[in-house]
């Protein structure tokens, strides 16, 4: 018969050979911690991108044969706060008839411009505009016309200059619709790259 001393002897031994499992709270908390840390930097990352680009997607054919239907668009809201859209810029803005609907469109004229159209060309200040990214002269809705050009007032053309609602229908945007300038075109795959090169040199 065992003895009380023994019984305890044995009880601990048995004891002591369970094993235990180890709860590793500090590596759990620092677990968390991080993922918690990173979530929160993918969301300041999110929310910056948002803050200082738009995505635009294109529809219809006024702006070919250098846009197309379909296409996607990265537009910085950046490009502007410290100076003015510049000629040949391709703007992304809110078509004044209807701030819901956006428009992509080429910046012609710019505060203080003349933009005349005559004989089918494009006339600013008087000098015809060297215009090699539109495929076709201009016949429809080219009647010769004058526009003078009015402080944080830009005047924007499709370079499909046969297919597209542009200044010469709605006449022309103030600067407060303009939501940035066209950077890259990120969609189709095959089409990725800059689209700052479509145009003509500034001034």
């Amino acid at each position: 018969m065992r003895t009380y001393q023994e019984q305890t002897n044995l009880d601990e031994l048995q004891a002591q050979s369970i094993p235990r499992p180890r709860l590793h709270y500090r590596s759990v908390a620092r677990s968390l911690r991080e993922t918690f840390d990173t979530v929160i930097w993918v969301a300041v990352l999110f929310a910056l991108v948002n803050l200082a680009t738009a995505r635009f997607v294109v529809e219809g054919a006024s702006m070919e044969p250098n846009f197309h239907t379909g296409e996607y668009i990265l537009v910085s809201r950046l490009s502007y706060l410290l100076g003015d859209p510049q000629r040949g810029d391709i703007v992304v803005f809110h078509y004044p008839n209807n701030p819901q609907q956006d428009y992509i469109k080429r910046v012609i004229g710019r505060p203080g411009d003349t933009v005349e159209i005559r004989d089918r060309l494009v006339y600013v200040n008087g000098e015809a505009l060297n215009e090699p990214y539109i495929n076709e002269a201009c016949t429809n809705s080219c009647s010769d016309r004058v526009w003078e050009i009015g402080a944080d007032e830009f005047f924007v053309m499709g370079d499909n200059r046969n297919h597209s609602s542009d200044s010469r229908a709605f006449g022309v945007v103030n600067r407060q619709f303009i939501v940035g300038e066209a950077l890259l075109r990120y969609w189709p795959l095959n089409q990725i790259g800059s689209v700052m090169d479509i145009a003509y040199p500034k001034e």
